[in-house]
Formats: structure tokens, sequence, C-alpha cells
């Protein structure tokens, strides 16, 4: 007897783990989807710091998005265009403020899933990483103290012996070589930095986009954007901006069809609207 139900009771314990086993397995199924959530999200690597592009703001006025591990917000152009791919795709939008010189890097290492920064899509960078279509063209202009003996230049020939830089690792820099008995400054990291130059004096001016020279004299009356009857030449890659994404990604045949339905009335109209919205400190 006692061993008929030693084995009764061994029957019902095996039953109990074979059920608890089960009911354990269902749970670790269940949670599963929680464990992959990085899935539903689109993270976009930014410098937040090149307005009316991207910037920096302190808090969600005018659609800006919370940066990630932080607590400050990016706002502008990049992020709207970002808000519109997101969405397009399902997935809920993460920024991720990153140094210009470390975004192609945190792309390839998968930190982010692509670059949306006002980034051209030179030959140089399409050997790393790919590029989708076009979402903005613009033209190189010169931004200079207001007041300069510059402020009224039409010409890159007004600025032989200017001193004059550019962002690092762009083709801005490049350019400069084009004015002739230029004073070719070193690469400055940043915008922000650029601007702080030309007020101390360090430098004259330096080379930018339409869209960032109108930023920076809407937002600082020391500044003031040159526009040339007579400048740089460049190659439609050089002026054009696309997002970037990780070679033979999927997402670049997804994002060009989000890209399609934004009509250019309607990218002009975001750009105004970026430009209006910018913080003074940009």
């Amino acid at each position: 007897m006692k061993r008929k139900l030693s084995l009764v009771m061994a029957g019902v314990l095996a039953a109990m783990l074979l059920v608890t086993g089960c009911s354990s397995g269902s749970q670790g199924n269940a949670q599963t989807p929680a464990a992959g959530n990085e899935g539903n999200t689109f993270k976009v690597g930014l410098e937040a710091g090149y307005a009316p592009f991207n910037w920096t703001q302190m808090d969600a006025a005018n659609g800006g998005v919370k940066i990630e591990g932080g607590a400050e917000y990016a706002g502008g152009y990049d992020v709207e265009i970002a808000k519109k791919i997101a969405e397009g795709l399902g997935k809920e939008l993460v920024i991720v403020k990153t140094e210009w010189d470390g975004l192609v890097p945190a792309l390839t290492s998968r930190k982010i899933d692509a670059i949306i920064a006002g980034m051209s899509p030179t030959e140089k960078r399409k050997e790393t990483i790919d590029f989708s279509d076009i979402y903005y063209q613009s033209d190189l202009v010169m931004v200079v103290k207001n007041g300069s003996k510059y402020e009224n230049a039409t010409s890159l020939k007004d600025f032989n012996g200017a001193k004059i830089t550019a962002q690092l690792n762009t083709f801005h820099y490049d350019v400069i070589e084009q004015i002739e008995g230029v004073a070719k400054q070193t690469a400055m990291d940043n915008f922000p930095a650029m601007r702080v130059a030309i007020q101390s004096g360090m430098i004259d001016g330096y080379v930018s986009e339409r869209p960032e020279g109108v930023s920076a004299q809407a937002a600082n009356s020391d500044f003031k954007m040159v526009e040339f009857t007579d400048g740089f030449q460049t190659s439609p890659e050089d002026t054009a901006i696309a997002v970037g994404v990780k070679k033979g990604s999927e997402l670049t045949a997804k994002i060009n069809e989000i890209l399609k339905g934004i009509s250019e009335q309607e990218r002009l109209q975001i750009m105004d609207k970026a430009i209006q919205n910018q913080p003074a400190a940009n």
C-alpha cells in the first residue's frame, strides 16, 4: 500500500510540475513582445544644434520631441520630417541627440535607425551608408557680422583675405578654397561655436546653407546672411539633404514612399514654420 501510495503521489507531483512548466512557458511567451519593444521605435540621430533644421529646446512647444535620456526636447525641420516618416512606418519616434561626427558611427553600430540631420548625400558618405531620396534642396550662403565690411558682399571675390570657416567634416568647409586669397580657418564642431567666433572677431564669416543663414540673422541681429550673385560651384548632391540609413536597409524604400507623399509646397511650409519657431538662442 505504501508503495502504491508513493507511486500515486509521484504521479500527482509530476502532473503538477508539468502544469507549472506549461504555465511558466505561457507567461514567458506573453512577455516576449514587451521585450522586443525596440522594434516599435524609429530612432533618429541629429545634433540638435543646426537651426532651422534641428535645435534643442526646453519643452514640447511647437511640436518639440523629447530627447532620449535627458530633459531637453528637439525641434525643427528635420524633427517634423522625422515625425512624418515615423508615422508612415507606424513606429514611435525617438530622438537621439548625437554630435555631428558621431552620427554615421551611431548608424553603422545600430544605435540609431536613421540620420535626419540636414545631411547631404555625398559620394564619400555613400561609401559607408545609404540615403533616401532628397527631402530638401538649398543654396550656399555666407554668415557674417552685421555692420562688418562684408555685410554687403555679393561675390566670392569680396571675401579675399577674409577669415572663413565652416563645420567640420562637411562640404561647406571644402568649398572655402574656391575663394581666392581667403584665410581659411580651422573647421569648427558646430554652428553655435561659429556664431560665437563671429561675434568675438575670431572669424569674419562661415559657410552655411540658406535656411541656416536665414535662421542666424532672424535669431540675432548681430548676424547677416550674404547671398551671392557669383557664388560657390557645387554639385546637386552637395546642396541636397536626405535621410541616412544603413547599407542595404529595407527602410530606404519605405522612407522614399513616405517622402513622396510630402508635397514641395508642404515642405516649404514646414521650413518657413521652423524658421519662425526657432528659439532665439539658436
